[in-house]
């Protein structure tokens, strides 16, 4: 049952290793009431690892945890069991109301029968009761799915739904039940504005721990207090920041300096003791003797002293060998032709029956910046989906010019198999080659786009995490070099460096880029585009020229 003020959720010295690569190492911390985690690092780091450890779903090679109080785990993917509805999942999460006012129902009985220590368990079944305000429990859980634009009928089966909201209801129950701890694995990645509002005011007014990982840079400065960063540091420990999300970049960003300059002084030393040490060599090798006059028993031990002279400068330059600070993966956009003064696509007009209700006319030319917004279900994915040709119109019609390359970044990833990133990553370039659609000249090597680290790239796909698979996806957007580039949520999963980068990438590029994405500061980073405002209510025209 909850703890209350007695919560704690202790990590020390945690450590894994798969495959003969460590994944984490000397991971600590201590979560308590009122403080609020956030776990950051490159895609592949380990931060979904460490939730599964710190919820009990994996045990640690080193290191242990220790677990006062209940915790509420949200993962990135729900699993969807035969049969089960909405409602099924809602008393699941809500199983300590339910169990807590079961044994208050029994226990009354028992008081008003006068069974023995019948006082006794009253009293112990209301106080679980009242710490967890079970009676209010379910309406907590309605509130959460209404703000979080959430399935509200309780016998829809969770097959029915879709990722997002099956999601979306799992998360209402999480935020609904009055856990001690709650873990949230990327949390933002299927939410529109007014859930994401509801979810950062909850988040900050809850009483118990959060430990959140996140790529949602907007989140994590309203929420986060501590930030832990799993990226490699100089101690080779993760580094933990307080001051917010503010204090993390600030103290990685110095902390990154320090790395390098004690990098730049003990290289110059280690040039240093290779030149003693190709010195004293030299002086071996030539036969040096001391000057005449030396007496004959002084040369024989200089030249031991020499010898020695030289091990220790051996052993001087194995003691300062120095890791150089380890490159982070650095995106590349590559070039993405412009067709000047060419219409490259138009949609006129167009809808999709109980999907995209609105009709929709906007045209895009090499250069457009285009931002797509609404709340969930307004049909921002099924618009990128006309546009690229995926999906068919109810009505209107959507052109493409003859030459025109139009790729779609889908908001989720196929299902991972068993070839490698680099074989599925050649066999689509190949396939756009044979197929005439791209020149040879104008291949992509994966390598060349920094997405992937190069001991990532022969990994089957299924063993790559999320954010992994993630960037795999928009290596292949961009493998066709597309005139007219469509995202759908194209944060979700990645890490913060890397929406940076693709972000820069976006504004520089003389293609056409069509965005739909809840991420808010990414909506600011993209405030001088052009917009589309979609809305759920059949009653208006929606139209835009997309135009820089």
């Amino acid at each position: 049952m909850p703890a209350g003020e007695r919560a704690q959720l202790t990590a020390d010295g945690i450590g894994i290793d798969r495959g003969g690569r460590t994944v984490l190492s000397g991971v600590s911390m201590s979560v308590t009431p009122r403080s609020r985690w956030g776990i950051v690092g490159e895609n592949g780091r380990g931060k979904s690892t460490l939730l599964h450890i710190l919820a009990g779903a994996l045990e640690p090679d080193t290191g242990t945890v220790r677990r006062i109080g209940t915790l509420g785990v949200a993962e990135q993917e729900i699993d969807v069991v035969e049969g089960r509805t909405v409602g099924d999942l809602v008393d699941i999460e809500l199983a300590d109301a339910r169990d807590a006012l079961a044994d208050l129902d029994t226990s009354a009985e028992g008081l008003a029968t006068g069974r023995p220590e019948a006082v006794e368990r009253y009293e112990a079944a209301l106080s679980t009761a009242e710490a967890i305000d079970a009676w209010d429990a379910d309406r907590r859980v309605d509130l959460a799915l209404d703000h979080l634009g959430a399935v509200t009928d309780r016998s829809r089966p969770l097959a029915e739904l879709s990722v997002g909201q099956r999601y979306r209801v799992r998360l209402a129950c999480l935020l609904g039940a009055a856990h001690d701890f709650l873990l949230l694995d990327e949390p933002t990645n299927h939410l529109d504005a007014a859930g994401l509002d509801f979810l950062t005011r909850h988040l900050r007014e809850r009483t118990g721990g959060v430990v959140l990982v996140s790529h949602d840079r907007a989140l994590l400065s309203d929420v986060a207090t501590t930030v832990l960063d799993l990226d490699p540091s100089r101690d080779g420990l993760p580094g933990v920041y307080g001051g917010g999300f503010a204090g993390y970049v600030e103290g990685r960003r110095a902390e990154r300096e320090r790395w390098a300059a004690e990098y730049e002084q003990q290289q110059a030393e280690h040039t240093k003791l290779s030149q003693d040490l190709s010195a004293a060599q030299n002086r071996l090798v030539s036969g040096w003797r001391p000057g005449k006059g030396t007496g004959k028993h002084q040369r024989a031990t200089r030249a031991g002293g020499l010898v020695r002279a030289v091990h220790r400068r051996r052993e001087d330059l194995e003691a300062h060998a120095v890791d150089m600070p380890p490159p982070p993966l650095e995106f590349r956009m590559p070039d993405l032709p412009a067709h000047p003064g060419v219409r490259l696509l138009r949609a006129d007009e167009v809808t999709v029956g109980g999907r995209l209700e609105r009709p929709v006319t906007l045209s895009l030319e090499s250069g457009a910046r285009l931002v797509v917004t609404g709340p969930n279900g307004a049909g921002k994915s099924t618009l990128l989906s006309l546009l690229a040709r995926e999906t068919a119109p109810t009505d209107g019609r959507v052109h493409t010019a003859r030459t025109a390359r139009v790729r779609l970044l889908a908001q989720e990833s196929p299902h991972a198999v068993a070839r490698s990133a680099r074989d599925v990553f050649r066999a689509h370039v190949g396939r756009m080659v044979g197929e005439g659609v791209l020149r040879e000249r104008d291949e992509l090597s994966l390598g060349a786009l920094g997405l992937l680290a190069p001991a990532d790239v022969n990994k089957p796909l299924r063993e790559l995490s999320m954010g992994q698979q993630r960037r795999l996806d928009l290596a292949l957007a961009l493998a066709s070099r597309p005139h007219v580039l469509l995202l759908d949520e194209p944060t979700n999963h990645l890490s913060i460096a890397l929406v940076d980068e693709l972000t820069e990438g976006l504004r520089a590029t003389g293609a056409a880029v069509v965005l739909a994405t809840h991420d808010r500061q990414l909506q600011r980073d993209a405030g001088d585009w052009e917009r589309l405002a979609l809305d759920p209510a059949p009653s208006a025209r929606q139209t835009v020229g997309g135009r820089r």
